[in-house]
């Protein structure tokens, strides 16, 4: 058959020529095919804050209530899906005073698994501290940047929530520091105070954190780091006695000026993935362009115009001869 024959017998038999290139479409989509094209990578550090005032359930995720961590959970899942092929992630954890760092970058789309692996465990039970100094903790994300092989944008989930609270003499001043150019903090949290649930090693509440428990005295924090985990383990008495969590953002956004970065509230994925795209790219590189849902768009407009394309003019004709007839 020559190439005229077969594009006469494409046109006679239209819809079939239609619905098989829109399955050999899918099919291909579903092997996921990328091309090498020019484009910015990014590469990101994504530090989530593990500490214990993430428990408090004041977010939601499919219309229920929800804590902190399982939506920062939520919202790193979908981050990762929607980044291109070539993106470079790696992920830590915030407590205490420090951070800890789980991986250097990798490609997300070799190792997708991973990534959304190490995502799914994020709890507070990985913490090595009780406490949550978030003006130490911008040093110690500092140097875990600079310790890396390879530059990276900072984004870190937090509450903001600084445990023991600030006071002159805990109050670490930042008016110096010069590592978070570059950075986006993403405020994670509700607006209504809520108390902190006291948990134990099988997630179970056993009580509230007091506010007591919360505090430390005047000038030990910054004298021994011995205290940097330490709380008094009581729950509180009473509601009265209880210690409210809720989103800083007032602080969140002083805190971001002093160190040089941005702010984000993270109530909505798509606000956090436009401010993520502000950030700069680690460089301009040739990297592999997912097209599947370019081919399963073409196959579905293949479909519609294998059923929409004649049948609806067949139907018109129909209709008119229809009621010619019956004049």
């Amino acid at each position: 058959m020559n190439i005229r024959s077969l594009i006469a017998y494409l046109k006679h038999h239209r819809d079939f020529a239609l619905l098989a290139t829109a399955s050999l479409l899918l099919l291909v989509a579903l092997l996921r095919p990328t091309v090498n094209m020019q484009r910015d990578i990014y590469s990101y550090m994504l530090v989530v804050d593990i500490t214990q005032s993430m428990n408090v359930e004041d977010m939601q995720l499919d219309g229920k209530p929800a804590t902190r961590i399982a939506y920062t959970r939520r919202l790193l899942r979908d981050t990762v899906a929607n980044m291109p092929c070539g993106t470079r992630v790696s992920i830590a954890l915030f407590a205490g005073a420090s951070a800890a760092l789980l991986y250097s970058p990798v490609e997300v789309c070799q190792n997708y698994d991973v990534l959304q692996d190490t995502i799914a465990h994020l709890e507070w039970r990985q913490a090595w501290s009780g406490n949550s100094r978030l003006r130490q903790g911008a040093q110690a994300i500092a140097h875990l940047v600079r310790t890396m092989r390879e530059p990276a944008e900072v984004v870190f989930l937090t509450d903001g929530e600084e445990a023991p609270r600030l006071h002159a003499f805990n109050t670490l001043d930042l008016a110096g520091f010069q590592g978070g150019k570059g950075w986006l903090v993403v405020g994670i949290g509700g607006d209504k105070g809520t108390p902190i649930p006291k948990l134990d090693e099988n997630n179970k509440v056993l009580g509230y954190w007091s506010a007591e428990s919360m505090r430390m005295q005047p000038g030990i924090a910054q004298i021994s780091q011995e205290n940097v985990g330490a709380r008094n383990d009581e729950v509180a008495a009473s509601d009265n006695d209880r210690v409210y969590s809720k989103l800083d953002e007032e602080y969140l956004k002083k805190y971001t000026t002093e160190i040089g970065s941005a702010y984000v509230r993270g109530d909505n994925l798509a606000k956090v993935q436009s401010a993520m795209d502000k950030l700069k790219p680690a460089r301009h590189d040739v990297a592999p362009v997912e097209i599947n849902r370019v081919l399963a768009g073409l196959a579905g407009l293949l479909l519609l115009a294998a059923y929409l394309g004649q049948h609806p003019l067949q139907l018109l004709r129909r209709l008119l001869h229809r009621r010619t007839a019956s004049r």
